[in-house]
């Protein structure tokens, strides 16, 4: 079977296509190199018309790539596997998104020894401003990381890290960009109940954070330097963090980004 992309995805969602429109978008593949394979029709147009690439329902015919992205769902992987397992080999280059998968699972899928690379991105590629981890495989080489790297680094800072740090990796930058969310709901949330109508509530929030996001990318301080410099003693600043630490809010926060990566192993154990 020969190749007919330089790229391929297995899964259409969103992280895919903020991969695929990173690549496309800083000239390292052609839109018309890539195929991206996914069941649902509504996800190919929507990837299709994002990114350019050739859309088609059939996985086998994105296993006919140079590099094949596997970016399904943690549950689908199994099915995944056991329908293009046979179809992969040492010539292609396998780069895994999927959450708490070990490469061995992968590896293990093939009828030989296949080179893969297992990474985590997280959603802010889609805007350009993501994070990602890269780890080798068994059978990946130096080549096949710095590719991988290239591919993610389109769009995000790219880290490399051994496979059993891949856990924490996910439970903080991979699912990290819910908890801002959420912190962003809880935030317009109190602007809401102190007075201010939704729209302004939302809009002082996301600022805010976009902004405080932006300090510490560019200030080049610690957090904890940053904050202070606004905590003025005795002043309402300092009245909100006190009562977040009265309430253990940073000891909840630690528990659950572990909670996080607790069930990243439990992932890992088909669990």
């Amino acid at each position: 079977m020969g190749t007919t992309a330089e790229l391929g995805f297995i899964g259409a969602g969103n992280m895919a296509t903020a991969i695929c429109r990173g690549v496309v978008h800083s000239g390292l593949v052609r839109a018309a190199d890539i195929i991206a394979a996914d069941p649902d029709e509504a996800r190919r147009r929507h990837f299709e018309t994002t990114t350019g690439a050739r859309m088609t329902a059939v996985n086998a015919d994105a296993c006919r790539s140079r590099v094949l992205v596997l970016s399904v769902k943690p549950k689908v992987l199994p099915a995944v596997l056991e329908e293009v397992g046979p179809l992969l080999h040492g010539d292609i280059l396998i780069i895994s998104i999927i959450a708490g998968m070990p490469a061995r699972v992968i590896e293990a899928a093939a009828p030989g020894p296949v080179r893969v690379v297992r990474a985590m991105p997280n959603t802010p590629m889609l805007v350009g401003e993501g994070a990602a981890a890269v780890c080798r495989g068994a059978h990946a080489t130096d080549q096949d990381l710095s590719r991988a790297v290239a591919l993610f680094s389109a769009s995000a800072t790219v880290l490399e890290v051994d496979e059993e740090s891949m856990h924490a990796v996910t439970a903080l930058s991979g699912s990290g960009p819910a908890y801002l969310f959420y912190l962003a709901e809880t935030m317009t949330q109190a602007g809401v109940e102190m007075g201010l109508s939704k729209a302004d509530a939302a809009i002082l929030t996301n600022k805010t954070l976009f902004g405080a996001g932006k300090m510490l990318i560019e200030a080049g301080e610690p957090a904890g330097e940053l904050r202070g410099k606004v905590t003025t003693p005795g002043g309402t600043t300092e009245a909100a963090i006190s009562s977040m630490a009265g309430a253990s809010v940073a000891e909840h926060i630690v528990a659950a980004i572990k909670a996080a990566r607790r069930r990243s192993r439990e992932l890992a154990e088909g669990r």
